[in-house]
């Protein structure tokens, strides 16, 4: 008889844990996504940036040391909505295959708000797409697209539902910062009243502080004297207060100066006068126009992250109103470092316009982004530290008991589906064997204990530039360059290169890369690539855009 109860007692204790979590035991989702912001760019992460939203976030939860992304936009907003790495759903480039930036996803790669579905949860975007295929048929419910890469004052290119909005006249001076926003608010309201006591999806894609530099005049005063140091004493103050709060134990990487943007448009440095510069060079080389030019960039990019999070504390305040705090899981990132590019699109640079204004088109160059990068090498689109670290903030008041604290487990893109699939208490395996199985793991067990979960490894690949981390074991290199092997437990900045040391262990990390990659290639052709007749957007390409 004794048996017998116990038997009866593990069926139904088994039976409950299969049981489908109800929506009041769901938490909402917040996804706040940045663009070309690096390691150090906000006060939680070492900056001397205003982010008092982002900080508090923070301190009523985890921030994450050494969580990674893709190092540039389209693959990590692949990664992100579906869990794969981007070249396993063609998203980012693998030989002969019709991949990359205008590559089409498989049938079974499906986004998020589609995954979700059917736990019953509520799905929105607002801001950057950059992924292909429409939104609405992808799952969310609501959408406010941004195709307009080029301005962030009055946007040209924009959909609402995926049906295209008209131009805002030029001159109304609306910022498209707050106008993302406008819209994640207006998407949580409706569902306020339309949804209540179901649980929300909202993903929210800003677009700051991509280039070009572009910010509110009010914003841009608040910085117009703080960058004056310049770049080398910017870095070795973040560096120091990274230091304090325990976020980086690695030496401070040296300044490259040898390394300038990854793409050369030698006209384009001409179209931007003689202050501008396309090498990290010691602040104390440049020239008195060379240091007020790029003074008044930073100043710019400062304002364009102080106002992501000024935006970010009015969709705080909206769930706060919602009485909801308490149930969202909010998640803040990155999708690649601080981008050393130097370029100029849309309308053009007006040398004789106001810094920031909707006349110029300035980039952060290769000068700040080291910097923003701190205290990492490398930038945007390398897969160097600098280029593929983001951090990683996440707080959920109800599911997570932490408060202020770090994690170093390191962690990947790739696992913020996994992860907010087990919250939401969704199966994650597919149920066609066919269909690769995600590369990321469930983070829960790690918000609640350090160390509770880890990766076999983590693999890049990006315009040739490739990496494998293994434990702390980190093989690495740029395009057409040889292997570079670092312990990252004692040189994450990757200044000591062990290769010529240690190369059985090059071998053996170099032989699982080509495997991994290998592997990947047959995952990108299971189904029929169709080469796409024009990008996602619907716009004709442009060499390098993102």
């Amino acid at each position: 008889m004794n048996r017998f109860m116990l038997g009866v007692c593990a069926w139904l204790l088994g039976g409950f844990c299969c049981l489908p979590l109800s929506a009041a035991e769901r938490p909402n989702i917040l996804i706040l996504f940045a663009d070309d912001l690096g390691y150090s760019d906000l006060g939680c992460y070492g900056s001397e940036i205003d982010t008092p939203h982002l900080d508090r976030l923070a301190q009523n939860g985890l921030r994450f040391t050494q969580f990674y992304n893709t190092a540039r936009c389209w693959p990590s907003r692949a990664a992100l909505l579906t869990g794969y790495y981007a070249q396993q759903v063609r998203r980012d480039s693998l030989p002969g295959v019709p991949s990359g930036s205008r590559g089409i996803r498989q049938p079974w790669a499906k986004l998020l708000p589609e995954l979700l579905k059917p736990a019953g949860y509520h799905s929105y975007h607002s801001g950057k797409w950059h992924v292909d295929g429409p939104r609405i048929a992808s799952g969310f419910e609501h959408s406010y697209s941004l195709e307009d890469h080029n301005h962030f004052f009055n946007p040209q290119q924009h959909l609402e539902d995926d049906v295209p909005l008209p131009p805002v006249p030029k001159g109304a001076n609306e910022y498209v910062t707050i106008t993302i926003v406008d819209h994640a608010i207006r998407c949580l309201q409706d569902h306020a009243k339309q949804h209540a006591g179901q649980p929300f999806c909202s993903y929210v894609a800003f677009t700051a502080p991509h280039f070009p530099l572009q910010a509110l005049p009010d914003d841009i005063a608040k910085y117009q004297e703080r960058y004056r140091q310049g770049w080398d004493k910017t870095r070795a103050a973040r560096y120091q207060r990274q230091r304090e709060m325990g976020l980086v134990t690695a030496e401070l990487s040296a300044r490259e100066e040898d390394i300038g943007p990854p793409y050369d448009f030698p006209e384009d440095i001409k179209k931007l006068g003689p202050g501008e510069i396309n090498r990290p060079l010691a602040w104390d080389a440049l020239t008195s126009e060379q240091q007020e030019f790029q003074t008044n960039k930073m100043a710019i990019h400062a304002a364009m992250v102080d106002r992501m999070d000024q935006e970010i504390g009015r969709i705080l305040a909206q769930v706060e109103a919602m009485q909801a705090t308490e149930d969202t899981l909010v998640m803040f990132l990155s999708d690649n470092g601080a981008s050393a590019e130097i370029m100029v699109r849309g309308d053009g640079h007006d040398q004789t316009a106001a810094p920031g204004s909707a006349a110029t088109f300035l980039c952060l160059g290769p000068g700040w982004s080291t910097s923003s990068n701190t205290p990492f090498r490398r930038h945007k689109t390398w897969v160097h530290e600098g280029g593929i670290s983001t951090p990683f903030i996440v707080t959920w008041p109800r599911g997570i008991a932490a408060r202020g604290e770090l994690r170093s487990t390191p962690g990947h893109i790739i696992d913020v589906v996994p992860t907010l699939l087990d919250v939401a208490g969704v199966n994650a395996k597919a149920e066609d064997s066919q269909v690769p199985a995600r590369p990321g793991i469930s983070l829960v067990k790690e918000f609640a204990e350090a160390g509770s979960v880890s990766h076999d490894s983590l693999w890049w690949l990006h315009e040739g530039n490739r990496a494998i981390r293994m434990g702390d074991w980190k093989l690495v290199a740029a395009k057409d360059q040889p292997w570079e092997l670092y312990d990252l437990s004692q040189d994450r900045s990757e200044q000591h290169n062990l290769a010529a040391g240690k190369p059985e262990l090059v071998r053996e990390l170099a032989t699982l890369w080509d495997a991994q990659t290998a592997e990947y290639l047959k995952h990108a052709l299971l189904d029929p690539a169709p080469e796409p007749s024009r990008p996602a957007n619907g716009k004709k390409a442009k060499k390098k855009a993102d």
